[in-house]
């Protein structure tokens, strides 16, 4: 099973010994069924991983994002303007990077 099956999946699982991983795959995986212009919420890969128990997983969604800004793969974004993940408060979304 490929990411997107993954995530499409639902799968629940959420063992700290890989939903980090899990969540990252999930960013990419909805942000590739998205227009190129598109933005994802960190709780949309959440509920991806765990649709039934997300939100102990934003802390970790967030992370899951930051390291795929620092691998170039994302960018995050407030009111639509790139920002510091580290510094940013307040709702974030991710997009791919421009």
């Amino acid at each position: 099973m490929d990411n997107s099956e993954t995530v499409a999946a639902g799968n629940t699982d959420t063992r700290q010994d890989d939903v980090g991983p899990r969540l990252e795959a999930a960013i990419l995986g909805l942000l590739a069924a998205r227009a190129d212009t598109a933005t994802i919420c960190p709780s949309d890969a959440a509920r991806a991983v765990a649709p039934d128990n997300w939100r102990p997983l934003m802390d970790e969604a967030r992370g899951a994002a930051g390291r795929l800004v620092a691998s170039g793969d994302v960018d995050i974004t407030q009111r639509g303007e790139v920002v510091d993940l580290s510094s940013v408060r307040g709702p974030i979304r991710i997009r791919r990077r421009r």
